[in-house]
């Protein structure tokens, strides 16, 4: 799974790696410990063709869902059964998103014990979990703007870790991803693969990360 994950660069950094322009309203602060419910900074292409940087709240709620406390349970979505879950394949085709981020936290077992581990790419870059989005609207008319990070098996460097790594679209693919008028559905889950294990690193980082009311540079700190 993916349940925690750091964007720490700067917003023109963000900004120019997606040639991307600010929705109304979006705010931008480093977080250094993403978690789910949280509203994270996230990409969509708009209608003009050009990428849009707002925030969508980390937990699905699709639009036909009764309340919105389904969105605890759906932060990640298998790549292997999007198109046959009710609230993920009909998004595939029209509702898809990119999540920027610079690493993201596992845990790895070790008996009893439980060591975060901090993944990224070897120069540190951004890059871009896949997602999909949808909105909610309650019995009042607010309307809840929400997304999921799609997982994958993991690549030779995660499956040490974790049985489960979030989908890392290769740059290549991000147009294609994120384009509009893609609707070949069988075309678009091709992308859903694990990234090349030679490319990231792994290192561990301290237990604080584990309590989400911690969020600081020093969550990002190599142990040892």
């Amino acid at each position: 799974m993916c349940g925690r994950f750091t964007i720490t660069d700067p917003l023109e950094a963000i900004i120019e790696r997606y040639m991307a322009s600010i929705a109304d309203g979006f705010e931008y602060r480093p977080n250094y410990n993403a978690a789910p419910m949280q509203y994270i900074p996230t990409i969509i292409a708009g209608k003009d063709g050009n990428n849009n940087l707002g925030a969508l709240r980390w937990g699905l709620v699709p639009s036909w869902a009764k309340e919105d406390k389904i969105g605890n349970k759906m932060i990640n979505a298998r790549a292997e059964t999007l198109a046959e879950k009710p609230a993920f394949k009909r998004l595939i085709s029209s509702k898809r998103c990119i999540i920027p981020t610079n690493g993201f936290y596992e845990w790895k077992k070790e008996g009893s014990n439980k060591r975060p581990m901090r993944i990224l790419m070897k120069d540190d870059s951004i890059f871009s979990l896949a997602g999909l989005y949808d909105t909610w609207t309650d019995q009042d008319g607010n309307k809840l703007s929400t997304c999921t990070i799609i997982t994958t098996e993991p690549n030779e460097l995660m499956e040490d870790i974790h049985n489960r790594m979030p989908v890392i679209l290769h740059p290549d693919d991000e147009a294609e991803w994120l384009g509009k008028d893609n609707k070949n559905v069988q075309s678009l889950l091709r992308l859903l693969q694990p990234y090349q294990a030679s490319e990231m690193r792994v290192y561990e980082v301290p237990k604080e990360v584990g309590n989400v009311r911690n969020n600081n540079e020093g969550l990002i700190e190599e142990v040892g």
